[in-house]
């Protein structure tokens, strides 16, 4: 038997962000490009660290690195429409985050795409893994389980 994904609610998201669409977000057939979801994704995921003080893209000895991401698309979203990320944690291991992200048309009840994104944590220099600091783990404990 197999699982056909659905759409999930906003009550299942910890925290949300906007993030504003632009015209070349759009594709051929007036929605935004499947290819442009990742990019949501990233840009929730990183934009929640960063403010929350957990990430340092310019200095930070530990950055992370993409290692899976996951999308399921329900409803079209299109330019100039804002989109609202939520987010929240599933799993924190000892060096790695797995994050899922809900992408919503403004007021809607049930997520147009929602998919996962797995970063490891590395030292900057030697790209290799490293525990996860403690400013991160505090920052994920605001989005879910296991952190």
């Amino acid at each position: 038997m197999s699982h056909r994904p659905r759409p999930e609610s906003r009550a299942h998201y910890r925290r949300f962000s906007t993030i504003t669409t632009r015209w070349m977000d759009n594709d051929l057939y007036g929605h935004v490009n499947n290819v442009q979801y990742y990019s949501f994704f990233d840009t929730a995921v990183n934009a929640y660290l960063i403010g929350a003080g957990a990430l340092d893209i310019h200095g930070g000895a530990v950055i992370g690195l993409v290692v899976e991401t996951h999308c399921n698309y329900f409803a079209p979203l299109a330019f100039p429409q804002d989109v609202e990320a939520g987010l929240r944690v599933a799993h924190v291991g000892s060096s790695s985050v797995r994050y899922e992200v809900g992408l919503f048309a403004p007021g809607q009840a049930q997520s147009a795409a929602a998919g996962h994104f797995v970063h490891v944590y590395v030292d900057r220099s030697t790209r290799k893994p490293v525990p996860l600091p403690a400013a991160l783990l505090e920052a994920l404990r605001v989005l879910g389980p296991g952190a």
